[in-house]
């Protein structure tokens, strides 16, 4: 990875590594736009489809990334990893590929689509509670007994740089971008979207969205320090992770800033892709297009075109939260 000098130990020249390691493994998404959704914002939306990536989710991208950047001794000992879902299934997709053994610690309360999407996949799954001490207990406890190698969901540089790919292609197809907006949680895929922009545009804004009721990524940005007290749980299930001190040094050096949603607000915006894209995406592949209509409504200035990561689409059915819902 990058020398100390890059922030958090990623630099733009390992995104670019990342996409040329993992070209041969993930696909490339495509970029979808909406004029009834852009009417909605104010201005042109570009929507990078990372629910349609493979396992449903842009965590392929480090996940792979990662796995394929280790040494063969150290491969065939396997992989290991405490996950929500998405990289749960990522991880272990990823390694099925290279041929070597994972074991994923989940928590028992994930959602079942999640669950099911990492056994298939081909990982034994570890439950344990939902907490993140339950978890990091139980992940030390596989890594003793496998002398696996962990790949953290975000707080790893390999992960980070795979992640900035998908920005990295968004500007590709689309380079006149104003702002790039992406969902925050430990802060992996905003950390790597950040690195990809400004190794691109070092003028580009990025900005990060999460529920306001997981909002340790504003406060720790808005004080200048770490902050994990006061998160609750959200909808957006795939966002209950904090920040680390890689990928909090990551965004202070990118300078950037995050928008707050609400559970409707959340809600909403997911009707709105459903209706309007035509895309199903998870509640937390919702949140950045959440806090892109709140900045419009508040009559924050934005520029003429946007992009917008949608992370993920492994909903499930049984959860899906529509009803009477807020208009956006």
């Amino acid at each position: 990875m990058s020398a100390g000098g890059a922030a958090g130990g990623v630099g733009y020249d390992d995104v670019l590594a990342a996409a040329a390691r993992i070209a041969p493994f993930v696909r490339r998404t495509p970029v979808l736009s909406s004029a009834s959704i852009d009417e909605l914002v104010g201005a042109r939306v570009w929507f990078k489809c990372e629910h349609l990536q493979r396992v449903g989710a842009f965590k392929f991208r480090g996940a792979a990334n990662a796995v394929f950047s280790l040494d063969d001794a150290t491969a065939s000992r396997g992989v290991a990893a405490h996950s929500s879902g998405n990289h749960a299934a990522a991880l272990a997709l990823a390694a099925q590929t290279r041929g070597i053994p994972c074991t994923v610690v989940m928590p028992r309360d994930a959602p079942q689509v999640k669950h099911e999407a990492t056994v298939r996949a081909g990982a034994r799954v570890v439950l344990c509670g939902s907490t993140m001490e339950s978890r990091d207990q139980t992940l030390a406890e596989v890594l003793r007994e496998t002398g696996a190698t962990e790949i953290h969901p975000y707080d790893h540089p390999h992960v980070i740089a795979g992640q900035g790919t998908a920005a990295l292609e968004l500007l590709e197809e689309v380079p006149d971008l104003g702002l790039i907006v992406a969902p925050v949680s430990g802060g992996g895929l905003l950390s790597g979207t950040a690195v990809a922009a400004h190794g691109t545009r070092p003028d580009l804004v990025v900005r990060g969205a999460e529920p306001d009721q997981v909002a340790d990524a504003y406060r720790s940005l808005t004080s200048g320090r770490l902050d994990h007290t006061g998160n609750t749980t959200s909808i957006a299930d795939g966002l209950l992770a904090t920040l680390s001190e890689r990928t909090f040094a990551l965004l202070q050096a990118h300078d950037v800033q995050v928008v707050t949603v609400t559970e409707a607000e959340i809600v909403a915006a997911m009707a709105v892709l459903f209706e309007r894209l035509k895309q199903v995406v998870e509640p937390s592949g919702a949140v950045p297009l959440a806090g892109l209509l709140a900045l419009a409504r508040g009559g924050a200035e934005l520029p003429s075109e946007i992009g917008v990561i949608l992370s993920g689409g492994n909903v499930d059915l049984d959860r899906l939260p529509f009803g009477t819902v807020p208009s956006a």
